[in-house]
């Protein structure tokens, strides 16, 4: 049994934002925090007080985080913080289907911006004067840094009654280390509470409030506090601005779960895999037909994305997919309208490409996008939307006109074109096995449907229509929502994407749509379109054009341990660079990451590799920016040949590719044994940690790890327990819905001369399928409830019943 939680996040859009530029305007972007660490930066949208991000994140967790805050700040030279958004653990949980609402953004209040934890060890003693109470301050770590040298000057003061008293204070440091005994005296009056607070020490001005933690006397009294305790704010309600900073608009779910021994998922496993190896044609009545009809919207997508992932585990995605698209063509009678509709065959096809084919996408889109965004023309081929004022990079003999800017604009987009076009018909070997399989099988279905000479495109536009319009197409639009950037484009080069976009959706099209609607104005593009056309269909043949069968199996991975799952430039610190001052210590190196190694080298192109073994990392952890006064630092702990733990610091260039690379480097070594659970976030100089002080090296970890949060994305391993157990939660939210259609209904009339709109032997085959399906999630309940009694009675136990 394993446990799992992880945040379905996505930032959508704001609106109403207060303008902080001279212009009137801002460049908002909004950073994802998880308690005390920031997972997640959306792109800078520049100009904007109504931003559109719709960037979403998978966020794999521990079980005990506490809360998600939303900050939207302004870009500049300091970027000012517009406002906040905080949601607590219990809000986000309180809806299974977890919130999509609009939510106006808060106040910065410092008071309240706390983070990290204090160690105490309490005791109430008894003495000549009667009792009193023994607080041990020991240490505390991960403050939060309250001056600008990214540190605090931290202390200590202890309150129990009327009587207070403080710790020293520790200079410079988020990781502070007291190891001092309070002993305060108990006076008359009612029993009263301990409250230990943390304060940031100022020479100038007042103290900085650091957090808090407060114990009641009924817990002084029974079980004194003794360990690690998470620092909170002062009690106070956050205000809300009234809409005054403007709103968010988010959509957070919050997914945990119990993952059962896979023995439990088996029956339901079974009933899907049955359905899949079933027909198809007509079946209203098996499990995933059911499934699909309790569905909508979101819900559909992410239950695609589970089946998808689901049965490629299975080493079954093709069989899954044909049996979707049997289904889709079967009850399709316009080949113009297939798969048009936001089905569960079209969803699941999409999130198909998306989790196998995303390096293939990079591999033949990135070369092209890289150009548009540092090449940033202006292209404009709409004659509304021409502005001769922008045109003035672009050389014209005399002043520049509207034709002059379509004609250049019209080799702009073709320059760009036809390497896109080239690099798409060139891929065919390129384009993964299971993806041309799923494609052959989808081309011989609608052939077989719609066999007529006037229907001879359909078997190319089902393709296209998923590998243009739903893969390409969307990457070209928003590069940063299919990691080919790390930013949005701004507003000039968006448009020119966009327009590339829609000339690649006609190409996709095959030109069916060419001279209709109302873009007349994209008509100059028109004869590059249809020159393409008869090479797409060409690369279509040739792409289905493959042997073989997907392998029946297991398949736990998407990418073989030897793919590289990412690669770029990092600057790497010098192993001892006891002489050089601590930015030029860093060196910039080639690095990639396989399932097996992290290696680098000068460049990629040097034959001369290093490497460390992706089995021999122990943590992988951020680094404070005041231990080499850089920002978007990491380290990679790893022992070497000898067993020796070595330290390898990494600077990454900006936030995004900081949690990138984190999230990264843990999944790789997740199933790595003897992971460090504690770490230093400095780095030791000068003969001495820069975070805790201390004068050891050898000196324990003063920081938690986190390799528990990750980000999710293509490459990662697959789960068919995890995947069967969110269908089994989908399964849970409509089983109501599942009742009263299929099960309580028995007094539907299913005499031949009643119109029901469904003949009785189909009605029957439904009620049997329903009858399976709640009787699985019946046995699953049960398992669920066991586990949970067994867990709490291991916990009343406590240690002594392990």
């Amino acid at each position: 049994m394993a446990k799992s939680s992880s945040l379905n996040v996505r930032v959508v859009e704001g609106r109403a934002l207060p303008a902080k530029d001279v212009s009137g305007s801002s460049d908002p972007y909004c950073l994802v925090k998880v308690d005390d660490e920031v997972v997640a930066r959306t792109a800078t949208v520049w100009r904007s007080l109504s931003p559109f991000w719709g960037e979403e994140y998978t966020i794999h967790l521990p079980l005990d985080f506490h809360h998600l805050a939303f900050y939207v700040l302004d870009e500049d030279t300091h970027d000012d913080v517009i406002g906040k958004i905080s949601l607590s653990r219990d809000a986000i949980a309180a809806d299974p289907r977890g919130i999509d609402s609009w939510i106006n953004l808060s106040r910065v209040d410092p008071d309240a911006e706390v983070q990290g934890e204090v160690c105490l060890d309490v005791q109430m003693l008894e003495n000549a004067r009667g009792r009193c109470l023994r607080c041990h301050v020991l240490q505390a770590r991960d403050l939060a840094p309250r001056d600008i040298t990214g540190t605090s000057d931290p202390f200590a003061r202890v309150f129990w009654g009327s009587q207070s008293l403080e710790t020293s204070t520790i200079k410079k440091t988020r990781f502070p280390h007291w190891d001092e005994v309070l002993e305060l005296q108990e006076m008359p009056g009612a029993p009263a509470p301990l409250r230990v607070e943390l304060w940031d020490w100022d020479m100038v001005g007042k103290n900085d409030f650091l957090g808090m933690v407060e114990f009641p006397p009924p817990v002084l009294q029974q079980n004194p506090p003794r360990g690690w305790f998470r620092l909170l704010p002062f009690p106070r309600a956050e205000e809300d601005s009234g809409g005054q900073l403007g709103a968010l608009r988010l959509k957070v779910r919050l997914i945990e779960d119990r993952i059962l021994p896979s023995h439990n998922y088996r029956p339901l496993t079974e009933l899907l895999t049955e359905a899949v190896r079933g027909p198809a044609e007509e079946d209203a009545a098996s499990p995933l037909a059911v499934l699909e009809d309790l569905t909508s919207g979101d819900c559909r997508q992410d239950l695609a994305t589970n089946l998808v992932k689901l049965f490629l585990g299975q080493g079954l995605a093709g069989p899954f997919l044909d049996y979707l698209t049997r289904r889709e063509v079967t009850r399709t009678t316009d080949p113009n309208t297939l798969f048009r509709s936001n089905s569960l065959a079209s969803k699941s096809m999409e999130q198909f490409m998306k989790l196998v084919g995303m390096p293939y996408l990079h591999e033949v889109l990135k070369p092209v996008i890289n150009r548009v965004f540092e090449e940033k023309r202006y292209i404009e081929l709409d004659p509304c939307k021409i502005d001769l004022g922008r045109t003035r990079r672009i050389s014209f003999k005399g002043a520049p006109s509207e034709e002059h800017v379509r004609e250049a604009s019209l080799g702009l987009l073709t320059g760009y074109l036809g390497p896109i076009v080239d690099a798409i018909v060139g891929s065919v070997g390129r384009c993964p096995p299971a993806m041309r399989l799923a494609f052959k099988q989808l081309h011989q279905r609608v052939r077989e449907r719609f066999p007529q000479a006037e229907h001879e495109d359909a078997k190319y536009l089902a393709i296209s229509g998923f590998l243009f319009l739903r893969f390409f197409a969307p990457a070209i639009l928003t590069p940063k929502l299919f990691d080919l950037r790390d930013q949005h484009a701004d507003p000039q080069t968006s448009r020119s994407l966009l327009l590339l976009a829609k000339a690649v959706q006609s190409i996709g099209n095959l030109g069916q749509q060419l001279g209709q609607g109302k873009e007349l104005w994209m008509a100059p593009l028109h004869p590059f379109l249809l020159q393409s056309i008869s090479r797409v269909r060409d690369f279509l043949d040739r792409l289905v054009d493959v042997d073989g069968e997907e392998a029946g199996g297991p398949a736990r991975a998407l990418v073989a341990p030897s793919v590289i799952v990412r690669e770029g430039y990092l600057l790497k610190r010098k192993e001892e660079p006891a002489s050089l001052a601590p930015r030029f210590a860093f060196k910039k190196r080639y690095f990639w990451l396989s399932g097996e190694t992290l290696s680098y080298s000068r460049s990629p192109e040097w034959q001369m590799r290093f490497s460390i073994p992706v089995s021999h990392i122990r943590a992988v952890e951020r680094v404070d920016e005041s231990a080499f006064q850089l920002p978007h630092v990491m380290q990679v702990m790893a022992q070497d040949g000898a067993g020796a733990l070595r330290t390898t610091y990494l600077q990454c260039k900006n936030v995004n590719e900081l949690n990138q690379w984190l999230s990264a480097l843990r999944k790789a070594s997740a199933p790595n044994p003897d992971k460090l659970a504690a770490c230093h976030p400095g780095a030791f100089r000068s003969s001495r940690w820069t975070c805790c002080l201390q004068a050891e090296r050898s000196a324990a970890g003063c920081s938690r790890t986190h390799s528990a949060v990750t980000l999710g994305d293509w490459s990662d391993p697959l789960d068919p327990d995890a995947e069967i157990q969110m269908v089994y939660r989908q399964l849970l939210l409509g089983r109501d819905q599942l009742r009263m259609k299929f099960q309580e209904d028995f007094n539907i009339d299913t005499s031949p001369e009643a119109d029901t709109g469904a003949c009785p032997e189909a009605l029957a085959r439904q009620r049997e399928a329903a009858g399976r399906l709640l009787e699985v999630l019946a046995d699953l309940d049960r398992a669920h409830e066991e586990l949970q009694q067994r867990e709490q009675q291991r916990a009343a136990l406590g240690p002594l019943g392990h």
